[in-house]
């Protein structure tokens, strides 16, 4: 009548039994909002293809940073989106200390200080009339050399601005190397960088698209990540650690558990996920619906990466999941 003798059932009896044996503990402080300011607006532009997430004006942004803040939210990831007027073919609206970008650094810094940690999403692709992350060689192909000295000038633009980190995001070779060595010599040793380390040419990315404003033709197979490798995700990382990266990034997260799990075990600085676009849209869409409960999907995703290794995640529920946590 005893058998069975092991039951593990009794550590999930009741709720405080539960949270008594939680393994994985999801704080607001591992969260990082990204966020868009788009140029010109005079009013907060929703994303169709992301429910809830905004292209926002100089003043919507510097509330929602304002509220993120307020609720515990670890950092803010600014992305800029120029006009199209503004873009050309090396993105130089990119380097504009009065480019929407540098703007927007400049104003979150006045409206949280040091009480966040302010982020530039480095990369050249929302300022290029391309829409590639890098400027182009005369055959149409990405030049990665070219590009690694706009990466540096812009990482000392984004400085100047008051990004307390950078995040290289555009995958070309050498880049962490570049933007370190360009902070060091204008006497930015304290800013850190985010290495966009392990970046998947993947199928997640359509809503950003429109998030950016997009000018992309094509795709970026030739300098993201091909999906069905992993042993390359622990060489990427070594080589950014190796130049100087402070934290390494999976992107996405969801659909790579298993390579944020390997860079775990595999390095010694934190590693970060980031909850991309196709993420979000496809739970919201699920959840417009009602095929899911979607403020537990919501957490239980989250929680699933930071079981995985990820010690900090980029997501569009930033805000809200940390008062998901504060009420639960």
């Amino acid at each position: 009548m005893s058998f069975p003798d092991i039951r593990p059932r009794r550590l999930r009896r009741t709720p405080a039994i539960r949270r008594l044996v939680q393994e994985t503990h999801l704080a607001p402080s591992d969260l990082i909002l990204p966020l868009f300011l788009k140029e010109g607006l005079t009013e907060p532009k929703p994303i169709s293809s992301m429910p809830g997430v905004l292209q926002h004006t100089r003043d919507s942004l510097r509330k929602a940073a304002a509220e993120a803040v307020a609720a515990g939210v670890g950092g803010l990831m600014l992305f800029g989106v120029p006009d199209d007027a503004s873009k050309d073919e090396a993105g130089s609206a990119g380097l504009d200390p009065d480019g929407i970008l540098n703007v927007g650094l400049r104003d979150l810094q006045a409206e949280v200080g040091d009480s966040s940690v302010i982020m530039g999403d480095l990369c050249l692709d929302e300022f290029t009339s391309h829409g590639h992350c890098g400027v182009l060689a005369a055959d149409g192909s990405v030049d990665n050399d070219a590009t690694l000295k706009i990466y540096a000038e812009m990482a000392v633009a984004q400085a100047e601005a008051g990004a307390h980190m950078v995040g290289p995001s555009g995958m070309m070779d050498g880049q962490i190397g570049v933007v370190r060595k360009a902070l060091d010599a204008a006497g930015h040793q304290d800013v850190a960088i985010l290495a966009y380390s392990v970046k998947y040419a993947g199928a997640f990315y359509g809503p950003f698209r429109e998030a950016v404003d997009s000018s992309l033709k094509g795709d970026r197979r030739q300098y993201q990540m091909d999906p069905p490798n992993a042993r390359e995700a622990l060489r990427e990382v070594d080589l950014d650690i190796a130049e100087g990266a402070d934290i390494v990034m999976v992107k996405p997260g969801l659909p790579y558990l298993d390579i944020i799990a390997a860079l775990r075990d595999h390095v010694s600085v934190p590693v970060a996920a980031y909850q991309v676009s196709g993420e979000y849209a496809m739970v919201e869409a699920a959840a417009a619906n009602g095929w899911l409960d979607r403020e537990r999907v919501i957490l239980e995703s989250l929680t699933s990466l930071k079981r995985a290794g990820a010690q900090i995640t980029l997501t569009y529920w930033a805000t809200e999941a940390a008062n998901l946590i504060h009420n639960r």
